[in-house]
């Protein structure tokens, strides 16, 4: 799969900056809001120094790592569910990641304008996830408006979906961001998954400042969210690959690779992913048409010396269909 993460925050927080910093790309940044109209999208490799240790073994000709597309998407403002600053065109980018990555300026600076007048971080936050709730919430009112009068014709399936959206209406108005009250799995099942809420969407925090900067009502907030933080001077850092080693994280992702003279390459799974599944990450076809894997461990591969050594000190094994996928497995798979 191809994980993409949206970055959003308010104008004139780093937003741009720390883009820039991921993808190395010469952007457009200003001292204004919105200088950032359509988002910007740069793809960043995944650091991962197992996969310059395959290669070695596998005296591959290419390497390839895992990706990640970052959205720089447009600052949000106070409204911006209701349209303010373009907000409805900038929400509507978000539906488009898996992950958010929230933006909070920590530092005081008179020459950067802020929108709020001055940065006050616990209150940024909340007026950022304020917006997105109200976006959510007109997205299930309407689904909820029509779903009721055809849940009367007795219709269990429109039933169950009525009672589901209740409850996800009901989450929103307390002011919950629905990714703190439902299993990832209860989220990529319907009607939750056909809503693509933006408030489902796992956030990581990235605090632009320094430590002296980041207050414990900032810390406090965060972990009300049940979310993650990394504080980061966006004016100074350059090494900034926490960020997707975060990313991987909270979406439950893991990696494991195939090698060869050719090439070796990383790919990327959803944690408790079978062989199976792991197959049609490498081609749609290798899914449905997978007969086993041959597997080696990360370090039993890199101890043997590569596969030929792995084979006879036992260490290759065959899985079936059934098999969950480990992060590091080297892989081979045969399909039909």
């Amino acid at each position: 799969m191809k994980l993409s993460v949206g970055i959003v925050g308010l104008p004139n927080v780093g937003k741009s900056t720390l883009f820039k910093s991921l993808t190395r790309q010469d952007i457009h940044i200003a001292n204004y809001p919105f200088a950032t109209i359509d988002p910007n999208v740069g793809i960043v490799e995944v650091p991962d120094s197992r996969l310059q240790t395959l290669t070695q073994l596998s005296e591959s000709k290419k390497t390839i790592p895992a990706i990640v597309e970052f959205y720089d998407i447009a600052g949000l403002v106070r409204g911006a569910s209701t349209g303010q600053g373009l907000g409805n065109q900038f929400l509507s980018h978000i539906k488009e990641v898996h992950a958010i990555a929230h933006v909070v300026r920590c530092f005081e600076n008179s020459d950067i304008t802020h929108v709020e007048q001055s940065p006050h971080p616990a209150r940024d936050i909340d007026t950022i996830n304020h917006e997105l709730i109200l976006k959510d919430l007109e997205l299930v009112e309407k689904r909820l408006n029509k779903v009721e009068g055809e849940a009367r014709t007795g219709d269990k399936a429109k039933k169950k979906e009525l009672d589901a959206l209740r409850h996800v209406k009901d989450v929103l108005e307390k002011e919950t961001m629905p990714y703190m009250v439902y299993t990832h799995e209860e989220l990529e099942t319907e009607p939750l998954k056909e809503l693509n809420l933006l408030t489902a969407k796992p956030q990581i925090f990235i605090l632009n400042g320094s430590e002296q900067d980041v207050s414990d009502e900032t810390k406090e907030k965060i972990a009300s969210l049940n979310a993650t933080y990394i504080i980061l001077d966006l004016s100074l850092t350059t090494d900034i690959s926490d960020v997707i080693t975060k990313a991987y994280a909270i979406l439950n992702l893991i990696s494991f690779f195939t090698t060869g003279e050719d090439e070796t390459r990383a790919w990327t799974i959803e944690k408790g992913s079978k062989a199976p599944q792991a197959a049609g990450t490498i081609h749609t076809d290798f899914e449905d048409k997978f007969i086993r894997a041959e597997v080696v461990a990360y370090d039993d591969f890199v101890a043997a010396g590569g596969w030929g050594s792995a084979k006879q000190k036992g260490k290759l094994r065959i899985e079936g269909k059934e098999y969950v996928v480990q992060d590091g497995d080297v892989m081979v798979i045969r399909h039909g």
